[in-house]
């Protein structure tokens, strides 16, 4: 593919708010995740909740949008000057030239589980003011973020589970690329709720410690929430030297199970595949691989499979799930802008939490934060139902 600019980026996670908070944090081998005292939920688990969320306050206009979810969202685009930025691009675009692309997981859903608790007694009718379009629908987010920069352009939610906001990469670069608009807003958004947490628990993939990726000892997932944002667009002749892009998207199926991965992780391995292809570059050429590495057994094992199948164990690779949880439908957003700062900044980050790897695991993987040059980096993320993808970043 030809190489699309990441004029600018950001991102919200239990270890900060914004770039420099979330690069410090990562360098310190820091971690968000806490003993689980969301809302109601009692459960033995850890998460990665973002402070401050239900304190922000949704525009007037908007107030159709008022959601947990949609305020993350919001808190997410005003770090970094990243609301700024999207403004400039829409003046010098067009507002119908620039699209929005989000992936999300469960979107507003909160805001029904807490509709439902105020049912009216006798019939079981949802209150009046409860407004499933604007809160709980899937396109919620895009709707916000179109509504909000004022964007004309395409609006398109993807919710393929964990790769939701990896996948919107490749859905806005087709839309570059043919022609169709200049730039987008890219990213996800996903926010914690009960939903999540007692659904992950009745499948017996929660941790009751904080995760930890790719060790022998793991025991699951600790859920994360988080925003995080990019702006995509045509290269321009003056990019410069120090500029950022992607390089290469790779997408696949499993089309094995609805909740576990092919265990030899032949879609994971797929979509890794195609991405260094789009990218045009062999495997040697990658400097750190972001693996999706939840923490549960399967799927850390079969990613381990498919990243030793093509790389051995010749490139440093890590999971930071430890530092901010799996942020499941933002996840692929929020790992593509730690990749992109990983680039930017020259480091590795840590996998937080792990000490023993998996015997069996032939895999270079970091446990203390490493510093060198990076040129290219690769994401994973891999979705329930085998939804998979992979990203490659880098400089030109």
């Amino acid at each position: 593919m030809t190489p699309l600019l990441i004029s600018d980026f950001t991102l919200t996670t239990c270890i900060g708010r914004g770039r420099r908070a979330t690069c410090d944090a990562l360098q310190q081998g820091l971690t968000g995740l806490a003993p689980c005292r969301f809302e109601t939920v009692a459960l033995d688990t850890f998460v990665g909740e973002v402070a401050g969320v239900d304190q922000v306050v949704i525009p007037r206009r908007l107030s159709a949008f008022d959601c947990r979810n949609n305020r993350l969202a919001l808190l997410g685009l005003k770090q970094d000057g990243f609301t700024e930025a999207v403004r400039e691009a829409v003046g010098r675009f067009g507002r119908r030239r620039v699209g929005v692309f989000i992936g999300t997981s469960t979107s507003g859903i909160m805001e029904t589980e807490l509709a439902y608790r105020r049912r009216d007694p006798s019939s079981g009718a949802l209150p009046a003011d409860f407004d499933y379009g604007g809160t709980h629908n899937c396109f919620s987010a895009g709707a916000f973020v179109r509504d909000y920069f004022g964007i004309e352009g395409p609006a398109v939610v993807v919710s393929s589970a964990c790769s939701s906001s990896a996948k919107v990469f490749g859905n806005a670069a087709r839309m570059i690329q043919s022609g169709l608009i200049d730039a987008a807003v890219v990213g996800g958004v996903d926010s914690l709720c009960l939903t999540t947490l007692y659904g992950f628990n009745s499948l017996e993939l929660l941790s009751p410690r904080p995760c930890r990726p790719f060790d022998a000892r793991r025991e699951g997932i600790s859920i994360g929430e988080a925003a995080a944002f990019a702006l995509l667009q045509r290269t321009p002749d003056d990019a410069g030297p120090k500029a950022l892009f992607l390089l290469g998207i790779g997408e696949s199926s499993d089309a094995y199970h609805m909740s576990a991965p092919h265990p030899e992780g032949l879609g994971a391995r797929a979509a890794i595949g195609a991405a260094l292809a789009s990218a045009g570059l062999p495997p040697e050429r990658i400097g750190y691989i972001n693996l999706h590495g939840t923490g549960t057994r399967a799927n850390d094992a079969a990613e381990a499979l498919a990243v030793h199948a093509i790389f051995g164990n010749a490139v440093a690779c890590s999971s930071t799930k430890g530092s901010t949880g799996h942020t499941l439908g933002a996840a692929g957003a929020v790992e593509a802008v730690i990749s992109l700062l990983a680039i930017r900044h020259g480091f590795m980050p840590a996998g937080v939490n792990t000490g023993i790897l998996e015997r069996g695991f032939e895999l270079d993987y970091v446990r203390s934060c490493r510093h060198g040059r990076l040129e290219t980096v690769l994401s994973n993320s891999f979705g329930f139902g085998g939804s998979n993808c992979a990203l490659v970043f880098g400089r030109t």
